[in-house]
């Protein structure tokens, strides 16, 4: 069984559509997808479509990514408080944009999202974003946030979009907030739960290796390719990458 773990996609469907056709999953692969499938590309709910296809005949895991937290809490907004929603509308108007492109099927497949994938045979932990330095137990299932209460959970959710971290406290910063001293997350992250297959991070110069982590988010939407990771059953590691080409962006954050 080969864990196929893919880069944030960002709306890029001919390079997601590119990379299945040269990775060729199987029936008895796992495809991971890190987080982040829709916004900033130029077809986000092509992209959506085509995973939720995937996961029709395979065998399918989605992380959530922070953008699809995103989506999610619009969609909810729209329903329980639309003035809310309106609010986000007016700051990302591509939210109520792709919404409208997203059939009752896909948004189904957006709500399976997890917040954290374990491969245990490889002793392989997949989130999004990062993990703090603050952050010293981590849930063993998916099942075991729910039993989280509201401040705990929103504490934790800040896997999906630890970037930076304070020198001194190990909590995360937020995006423009971190100090020149403050390090990447992965860095100094020691391993405690695991190897760290992340996204969110765009490396401009291809997959980004840490003794305790892999950032596989090689910017597919900034023109520097979509990128797969691939783990055999032996535990050997191997990578593909397909060329993208920039697309004009929205002004979207993160």
């Amino acid at each position: 069984m080969r864990h196929i773990f893919i880069g944030d996609v960002h709306g890029m469907d001919k390079a997601l559509e590119e990379l299945l056709e040269q990775v060729a999953p199987t029936t008895e692969d796992q495809i991971i997808f890190v987080g982040d499938l829709v916004d900033k590309g130029p077809n986000s709910a092509g992209v959506v479509r085509r995973a939720r296809e995937l996961s029709q005949t395979q065998n399918v895991v989605l992380v959530l990514g922070n953008h699809e937290d995103t989506h999610a809490r619009y969609r909810k907004h729209l329903v329980n408080l639309p003035k809310t929603a309106e609010e986000m509308a007016k700051n990302k108007p591509h939210l109520p944009i792709i919404t409208a492109e997203l059939t009752d099927a896909d948004v189904a497949f957006l709500d399976t999202a997890i917040l954290f994938h374990r491969v245990p045979e490889h002793n392989i932990l997949v989130v999004h974003g990062g993990i703090s330095g603050s952050m010293r137990t981590f849930p063993e299932t998916v099942e075991q946030v729910n039993t989280l209460s509201g401040r705990q959970r929103k504490r934790f959710k800040t896997i999906l979009r630890t970037r930076f971290i304070d020198a001194d406290s190990g909590h995360m910063k937020s995006l423009g907030d971190e100090a020149p001293t403050d390090p990447y997350w992965a860095e100094v992250y020691d391993g405690r739960f695991g190897h760290v297959v992340f996204g969110h991070e765009a490396f401009d110069d291809g997959v980004q290796t840490f003794p305790h982590a892999t950032g596989i988010d090689t910017g597919a939407v900034y023109g520097n390719g979509l990128t797969a990771m691939i783990v055999e059953s032996d535990g050997s590691r191997s990578y593909i990458t397909v060329p993208t080409t920039k697309e004009a962006e929205p002004m979207i954050r993160g």
